[in-house]
């Protein structure tokens, strides 16, 4: 990879801190806010550059431009607690082990974990079965926010609707139905997805 201009550094480094802090990529908009640039085609540039060059990722998806990703062959890596797996089909339980697994260093932090997936329900998300995924630990997250979240005990990995008379979690695979949570059921919210990755 190409070495970094201060700006771009900044420019990568605001994404980064965005992303742990909000568990969602920054919009162009927010960036262009946050940064203090004049218009969206400044932050368009960057993001082409910084893309051409490998240290940004432009995912396609249904989060539009929200699907900016950092990579990281440029950092040394750090550990997370590997806690179990994570249903991205239908919910199982996510146990917890004493594993440890290297991440990002921008992901270290004393409230964040990694799962390993198991299913192909979000794959239109890029998350396949047997990626892994670093969640923050959080008991609420907005609405279209991916989340874990616990069903009558067990696990699932779903985007995260909250409606009038309970929550819909909705997959990202047209082969898998919305997991319709009323009040009978015993829901709660584990962390909100912040990054996903590969081992090779």
């Amino acid at each position: 990879m190409k070495p970094l201009s201060l700006k771009q550094q900044t420019f990568l480094d605001f994404i980064r801190r965005f992303t742990l802090e909000q568990g969602q990529a920054p919009s162009y908009d927010e960036i262009m806010l946050g940064l203090g640039f004049a218009s969206l085609g400044t932050v368009n540039w960057y993001v082409k550059t910084l893309e051409d060059a490998g240290h940004l990722t432009r995912l396609k998806g249904s989060n539009g431009k929200r699907a900016l990703s950092t990579t990281q062959e440029h950092v040394t890596s750090a550990r997370l607690p590997l806690l179990g797996l994570i249903a991205a089909g239908e919910p199982i339980e996510a146990l917890e082990n004493a594993e440890t697994i290297d991440v990002p260093p921008p992901f270290a932090h004393p409230d964040n974990f990694v799962l390993k997936v198991k299913g192909n329900s979000m794959i239109d998300e890029h998350i396949q079965d047997g990626d892994y995924i670093i969640v923050r630990k959080a008991p609420s997250a907005r609405s279209g926010q991916i989340v874990v979240a616990l069903i009558n005990g067990e696990a699932t990995l779903k985007y995260y609707y909250p409606k009038s008379d309970g929550v819909e979690l909705h997959p990202r695979n047209p082969d898998f139905p919305i997991i319709q949570v009323d009040k009978k059921d015993h829901f709660a919210i584990n962390g909100v997805l912040l990054y996903s990755f590969r081992e090779y």
